[in-house]
């Protein structure tokens, strides 16, 4: 699994998602829970990007309608979203925040 480094950990906020791209890929990079999550960044109920979206309890709210995605398993846990998102493999390295592309089952 090939990990690329996508930015610094100290450049993350806790509970204040970042939108980053990796190859074409946009993701939502979010630091809570004491640790680093890697979803999609767009809702699957509609076309709009999560890292504009609140933070709760290791849970992204799509600040359209009000879907929220479990950040471990990009499961939604509330409507109107019922399709799930990618979530993708993270690593810390010192101060460098690694994702791969490969999604996590």
């Amino acid at each position: 699994m090939a990990y690329v480094r996508v930015c610094g950990l100290s450049e993350l906020e806790e509970d204040t998602p970042k939108r980053v791209e990796l190859d074409g890929t946009p993701i939502s990079l979010v630091r809570t829970c004491d640790e680093v999550f890697a979803i999609y960044d767009i809702c699957s109920h509609a076309n709009v990007s999560l890292a504009e979206g609140e933070v709760d309890d290791c849970h992204v709210e799509c600040w359209l309608h009000g879907s929220r995605f479990d950040l471990r398993s990009g499961k939604p846990d509330a409507l109107p979203a019922t399709r799930p998102v990618p979530v993708y493999p993270v690593k810390i390295e010192g101060d460098d925040v690694l994702v791969s592309l490969s999604q996590e089952s």
